[in-house]
């Protein structure tokens, strides 16, 4: 569909959007887990309108960082299928899929959403890394609020295996240990177009955005961490009223899972 932005601001002005939704109105969410049981220790797939993305959990053994030698790593990674839109192509990560790992990463990361320590087999010499891989199905808009729910309800599906010290290889076998989590933030992406602030924006919406902003949002309505996009500035009122309208959205995110 191709709708120009003087069209979805002359919708905004009247308080209405594309699909009828209200500015502060999510498109229905649906969260299916262990959707890939034999090819991943834990996956989810999340539907956000007609946005869809898969998200799979696979462990390995190796070394830890020099800095952190008791503690467990994680990659994410995000390849972005020309399946799911016309403007993605294949090969290397380009940089809609390095900012798509790089957003999903952080708010875990910081978060300190998966207890690391727990992951360290011997101190600086054997860790568990956790590899979380981000395939989207179908993009709709709002690619950053499903990948991250996905890989975050794909993590708490997940069940370790086990690591035999004396051949030094991996048993694959699920065991009936979850993987350690300590916190579970929400992700929420609100856009700026004119003076009007819409959380969960659809394609032609992102299109038409002058700025983005992706909250991380912690259970005691902390942020961890932030995610700007877009090409227009954003005033200090305008962030605290962004981060405002994702702490209020993602209690009811939370609920999802």
């Amino acid at each position: 569909m191709n709708i120009n932005k003087e069209y979805i601001e002359s919708l905004l002005i009247k308080n209405t959007r594309l699909d009828n939704r209200k500015f502060k109105e999510y498109r229905k969410i649906t969260i299916e887990t262990d959707v890939s049981p034999k090819s991943a220790l834990g996956s989810a797939r999340v539907k956000i309108g007609d946005t869809e993305v898969i998200a799979g959990i696979k462990m390995d053994v190796g070394e830890p960082y020099p800095d952190t030698p008791d503690e467990g790593a994680m990659i994410v990674n995000a390849e972005l299928l020309p399946l799911a839109s016309p403007k993605f192509e294949g090969g290397p990560p380009g940089v809609n899929a390095i900012e798509l790992s790089r957003i999903v990463d952080r708010a875990i990361r910081e978060s300190k959403a998966i207890d690391t320590k727990k992951l360290c087999i011997k101190k600086g010499e054997k860790v568990w890394i956790v590899f979380i891989d981000i395939y989207p199905i179908n993009d709709s808009g709002n690619l950053f609020d499903a990948a991250y729910l996905a890989a975050i309800a794909a993590l708490k599906n997940t069940k370790m295996v086990k690591y035999d010290a004396k051949t030094e290889k991996i048993v694959y076998e699920k065991t009936n240990k979850s993987l350690p989590l300590l916190n579970l933030p929400i992700e929420c992406t609100i856009v700026k177009i004119n003076d009007a602030f819409l959380v969960d924006p659809n394609y032609e919406e992102e299109e038409a955005m002058d700025a983005r902003l992706t909250v991380a949002v912690l259970e005691d309505d902390s942020i961890c961490a932030m995610q700007k996009g877009g090409d227009q500035p954003l005033s200090i009122e305008e962030v605290l009223k962004m981060i405002d309208l994702a702490i209020e959205k993602a209690k009811d995110i939370r609920k999802k899972l």
